[in-house]
Parts: C-alpha cells; structure tokens; sequence
C-alpha cells in the first residue's frame, strides 16, 4: 500500500494525560492498545478499513508492546485468530465489515462463543448501514443473539467508544464471553477528542512467550458432547455474569430529564441523531439538555431486565428507537415488562419505520406522533411538523435553484483504471457473439453494472461470482462467465469457485482482474501484490517465503485452459475472450486481466516524478486529445470507455450542431481512449503528445525542428 498513515502512527504513542484528536476508528486502535492487547486481526473493509491499515503500519513503532498483527485473508481467517483467547489469558481483537463480513466468519463465531474465552475477545465491526452503505442492509444484531455473543453499540463520541473498546475485554473476561462491538459508518468517522492513557504491554505477548502450551480441556473445545453444556452456560452462568457486570459499571446510561410521564429508550449508536432530532422539535436545547427521560443502551444485548423496568416504572409510555428490522430490542424488552407485570404502553415500530437509517428527520417524525398520542399537552406545541416543511422548503429551493433535474451520476471507474479497458473489450466481443450470461462480484469492477457498460446478471458474494453461475451454466447455451478481482480469489473465489468447477469438471468462463490489490477497500496488499512481502516480521522470515502467483495457483489446481492478458490491450483481450467462448475445449477457461490499479500508481510515480522536476530532471508524460474538426460526434468512444475525463464540448466548427468529444485535463495517459479507436475501428480523431519537462538539448532541438517543419520551413 502506497498510503502513508505517519500521522496517525503518532497519536497511537500518546501518553497518559495527552489529548488524543481524531476520528473514531483511529480512537478505537488507540484503545486497544491502551487495554493490553495481546494480538489483533482484521480483513480490510469500510468503514473499519482504517484500524488494522494503521495496526499494519505501526508495527515497528509499537514493537515494545509486543503486538502481534496479522491482515488476514478473509474474515472467517480473522475471527479464528481468537482462538487464542480461548486457552490462554491473552486479549485479543479482530475488525471487519458487517453484514457481509459477520457472513463470512460465522461458522468461527459459533465455535468461539460455545466454549467461551478465558482472555478479553473483541470483534469490531463496521456496521455498514443506511445511508452510504454498500452492502446489504442486514444487521449483526441477530448474530450476537444466535450465537451468544454480547454486542456493544456506544454512544458516537469519542470518550464513549473508547470506554466501550476498554469495558468490552472486562465485559468478555467477567462472563467469559466474546463481545462484538458495532459501529455505524457516522461512529466510525466521526471526529472529537479524549484523554489519553499510556499503552499498555500485555502479560502474555511476541515479547513474553510461554515455555509450554496450554493443557488440554475437552470441555473447551466446541465439539459434542460438551458442547451440550456449553448452551446451558451460555444462558445461565455468563449470561448472569454479563448482566451483573453492565448494571455494576452503569454501561448503559440514564440521560435527559431524570423523570417524566413517558421515556424514551435508544440504541447508544443512535443517541446523536436523537438529540439533533429533539433539539429541533423543541425538547432539548443545544447543549444537550432534554425534556424526557433517555435510557441510551450501550449495550444492546443482553439487555439488564432490573433496568428496563426501573426505566418504565411509573412512566405511561415508553418509545423505543431501535434502527432496522426485525426489532430485536422492542421485542425483548416488551417480553421483561410482560414477564414482570410493568403497566406501560411500549412503542417503537407502531412509530417509527421498520426499516432503514434512522436520521433526525426519520426520528423527529416519529416522536413527534408518539408524543401526540401520549403526552398530547407537550406533543401538540412540538416543532415535528415546522421542521418536516423547513426540509421539504429547502429541498424545493433546491430544485428551483438548480432548474433542470440533475443528472444521475452513479460510481464510476476511476481515471486510467486497468478494469475499465476489459468491459469495453467485452462490449466488443459481445457485438459478435451476443449478450452472454454475467456473474458480477463485489469489488471495484462492480461498477461495470452501471452504464455505460451495463454488465451483470448476479451478485452472491465476495469471490462468488463463479460459484454462482454453476446452475446457469448447465441450461445456457452460451458459456456463462463470471469475473472477479484478485482480491476476490483470495478471499473465496479459490475454492469456492475454481476448485469446485473444476471438482464437477464444468464448463464456463472466469475472468480474474489482476490489479495487485484488495483496490475497492483502500488497496491493501493480497499474497500476489507487486513487491509485496505482506509485512513479514524479519527478513528472515520473507526469506521462507517465495512469490505466489494467481497463474501458479490456478496451474497447481489444475485449470488447462489459462490466459493472462494485458487489459489496454484491448484488441487482444477481445480476442482472447472470442477464444474463450469458442474454443471446442470443455473445460473451466480462466483469463488472468493484468493491470495495475491506477490509484497505487499515480501515488507511487508521482513522488518520484516530482522529486525529478525539483532536481531539474528530464519528466516525459503522456496526453491524449481529439481533433475537434476530425471528430464527427458519434460519441462511441464515450459509449466503449466511460472514462470521466472523456466529455463532450461545444465544436469551434460552425457547421456542427452537435458537441464533439474533448478530454480534460484530469487525463492520465493510461491510453484506452487511443486504444479503442483501433480495436473498434473509430474515427482517427485520438493524438497523443509526449510532453517533456526539463527538456534536454536534443529536445529542444527535435521542438525547433517540428516547429520550422510544420510551418513548411527548415531551420539553418
């Protein structure tokens, strides 16, 4: 990774009494070293991507702490890391994405929180929910309660989170149980300060190592039949435990007014956008002071009973704000007041909506319709429906102001990226074959779903693309295919998909976007990137390892039909993908699509080229352009490439009504724009020029001599 995280190396060696400021996943690295942890874990995935991309840099500059660090390759890898945790008085953490990551690693999770841990066990998941997500909308919620894991959802401020992170290793040691802990992607970003403790060298560590291994215990390994009474502890002995623990340490919080006729309980994750809906509606001012009563979970499972229903008692109602569906929390709490004979009427969903991010408008809304119904003296003087209209104004003189609706814009290719050029390889090969069934992927080539290129059947997974066109395959005339990058292989698309279709001995179509990095979650490395020795701890040990590739990988399964193709090379990618749809062979055909991924170029050339312009160093870079009165405004270029700094501009000819295609300056040179020119057989409108800083005296001259050659002259 060409990234550089110096800065926020720095604040993780703050010490005690110094003020920590940053955003709130870098609070939670901080954290975790402040509570002792012996190792930590992760697969990289927004909106957590940021704690183990830091923890991996900052090895050598926490190595007094002993920390081991590992970027696993998938999440299930990465929950199995708390093994440790289950023998040894080790603490340990592991961050990914949810829902999808949750996915992945549920099988470790259900066999880590059967036997229990003895050392602190932390998941730290980036609840990529609502607004902004780009995964599908699920909550860990119900993870956490099938499996027994105690799930922590904090108040997003950072002096809340970091509690959270450092009560959750004491939680899980108390009770024996691994705790999750989710943030919402405003959590994980949001920006605040807190003081600082000093890092804390755990007992057990890379550099306090055990003589011996642990002894063996049947009973805690999860295998029958011990696993029998492994579900009797789980709701018994620690859930009894955990729930001593959370009232003890008032992990959830009684905020507002101290009491009133009716109350409000809310997810801690949701508390900010809350209170922005209070304030504006009129029950709470600006410094936070509110009119009801607030029971703000920290903790959203288990729930405390004695809590709840020392909260409703006394109270005629009683909202909760739960976000997402099912209600997992309304439910359970109307089971506790049932169960303990509490007379209060208890809302939520009757209110609220069952699905979807709870923003301050959503809950503004929502409360104020419960307030009219339960506390109509307050409810019919509240601000809900002023501030529904001073939305809805706005947005009308949005619309006003901007005349024309705007266009969509859906997420595009970066400029220059080396996916690009295959789809419009493939839009080319399919002019002569026809539509083809697609398996897309998750992964930057994802956005080949949208226009202009309009691919995709199917999206299963991460590294499933394969795996999920097996069926399809079998009554589709045509070859299916299916594509996904390297970090996709890696992570699943491996097994999952190129050894069963091997195992089955089906036929198909994979084409495996060779870009050298996990791109789509911030580039981390893959065992296959360029240069990558994956942050080995010793030379040492990077000398035991050779280099792995995908084609070695593919070869050693035994694939018999391989081609690796340079993706700007368009002309020879689309035949090679004819090839692959007609060959006789009847096998799995693989085509390994090669190209850097632009992001991690430009960051790795640009230093260099401007270390070279600052010494007086000869620079030479590429440009591309049209000639306005060659081109003829057919746009098919724009149509084949997408590429955003290929546009439209009015033409200087007069004669042309219609815009003529122009690059900007945002042009990187990558060359797919002159490339499909030729392969397409498009108009010859496409230059090129080689632009040279800090020319040399032979440049200069060759500059003359065109110069004079072009104006019909020649110099002396």
């Amino acid at each position: 990774m060409e990234v550089s995280f110096a800065k926020e190396i720095k604040k993780l060696q703050l010490g005690d009494g110094e003020v920590f400021e940053g955003e709130g996943i870098l609070a939670v690295t901080k954290a975790l070293l402040q509570s002792g942890v012996s190792y930590i874990g992760g697969y990289q995935g927004s909106p957590i991507s940021h704690l183990v991309d830091v923890m991996v840099q900052a090895a050598p500059e926490i190595s007094d702490l002993g920390v081991f660090v590992e970027p696993a390759t998938n999440e299930s890898s990465a929950a199995a890391m708390l093994g440790a945790s289950i023998m040894y008085p080790v603490r340990g953490a592991v961050a990914w994405k949810s829902i999808v990551g949750t996915n992945v690693a549920a099988d470790a999770l259900s066999n880590l929180a059967s036997p229990g841990v003895m050392g602190g066990a932390l998941i730290v998941v980036g609840e990529d929910y609502g607004e902004g997500s780009s995964v599908s909308q699920e909550r860990s919620h119900a993870y956490a309660v099938k499996s027994t894991i105690w799930l922590m959802d904090p108040r997003p401020n950072l002096p809340s989170i970091v509690r959270a992170v450092e009560t959750s290793f004491e939680l899980s040691e108390a009770s024996n149980t691994p705790v999750m802990m989710e943030l919402r992607i405003r959590a994980c970003h949001v920006q605040g300060v807190f003081e600082a403790k000093d890092n804390v060298a755990a007992q057990v560590s890379m550099n306090e190592v055990l003589a011996e291994p642990a002894p063996h215990e049947y009973e805690r390994l999860a295998h029958p039949p011990v696993t029998f009474g492994h579900e009797r502890k789980k709701s018994d002995e620690r859930m009894a435990a955990a729930r001593a623990f959370i009232a003890e340490h008032k992990l959830n919080e009684h905020l507002g007014a101290p009491d009133g006729e009716v109350g409000l309980i809310v997810q801690g994750g949701l508390y900010n956008s809350l209170m922005r809906a209070l304030t504006e509606i009129g029950l709470a001012d600006e410094s936070g002071r509110c009119d009801l009563p607030i029971l703000a979970l920290n903790v959203v499972y288990p729930l405390v009973p004695d809590e709840i229903v020392a909260f409703a008692t006394g109270k005629n109602a009683v909202l909760v704000l739960e976000e997402g569906q099912p209600e997992f929390i309304e439910n359970e709490i109307g089971t506790i007041l049932r169960r303990r004979g509490v007379d209060v009427v208890l809302a939520g969903k009757d209110f609220l909506p069952l699905a979807g991010e709870y923003k301050a408008e959503v809950m503004a809304e929502g409360i104020g319709a419960f307030m009219r119904r339960h506390m109509p003296q307050t409810g019919n003087q509240l601000q809900d429906t002023a501030y529904a209209d001073e939305l809805a104004a706005l947005k009308a003189q949005a619309a006003r102001l901007l005349e024309k609706p705007v266009p969509p814009r859906p997420p595009n290719f970066c400029t220059g990226c080396p996916e690009r050029p295959f789809f419009a390889a493939l839009k080319l090969t399919q002019r002569e074959i026809g539509p083809v069934h697609y398996s897309a992927d998750i992964g930057c080539h994802a956005f080949a779903t949208f226009a202009p290129f309009n691919f995709g059947n199917s999206i299963l997974g991460y590294g499933m693309s394969l795996a999920s066109n097996a069926a399809v395959a079998s009554f589709q005339q045509k070859r299916p295919v299916a594509v996904m990058g390297d970090g996709g292989f890696w992570h699943n698309g491996l097994l999952s998909g190129v050894a069963s279709r091997l195992l089955n001995r089906g036929d198909g179509v994979l084409v495996i976007m060779k870009n050298g990095y996990t791109s789509a979650t911030g580039t981390q490395e893959v065992i296959s990137s360029p240069h990558a020795d994956l942050k080995l701890a010793s030379a040492e040990k990077s000398a035991t390892h050779g280099e792995t590739t995908i084609e070695d990988a593919l070869k050693g399964l035994g694939v018999g039909w391989q081609r690796t193709v340079h993706t700007y090379d368009v002309s020879k990618m689309r035949d090679t993908l004819l090839e692959a749809f007609r060959t006789p062979f009847g096998g799995l055909k693989v085509i390994v699509a090669e190209g850097e991924c632009q992001l991690e170029r430009q960051r790795r050339i640009k230093p260099i080229r401007a270390k070279a312009l600052k010494n007086g160093e000869r620079v030479q870079r590429q440009r591309f352009g049209i000639d306005d009165e060659t081109c003829t405004g057919d746009h098919s270029c724009i149509r084949l490439s997408g590429c955003p700094t290929l546009t439209v501009k009015t033409s200087s000819d007069p004669l042309k009504t219609d815009p003529v295609a122009h690059v900007t300056n945002g042009c990187v040179g990558c060359g797919l724009c002159g490339e499909l020119a030729h392969a397409a057989t498009l108009c010859p409108s496409f230059w090129r020029a080689d632009i040279v800083s800090n020319p040399s005296r032979w440049d200069r001259f060759k500059a003359r001599f065109r110069r004079f050659a072009t104006a019909g002259e020649v110099p002396a």
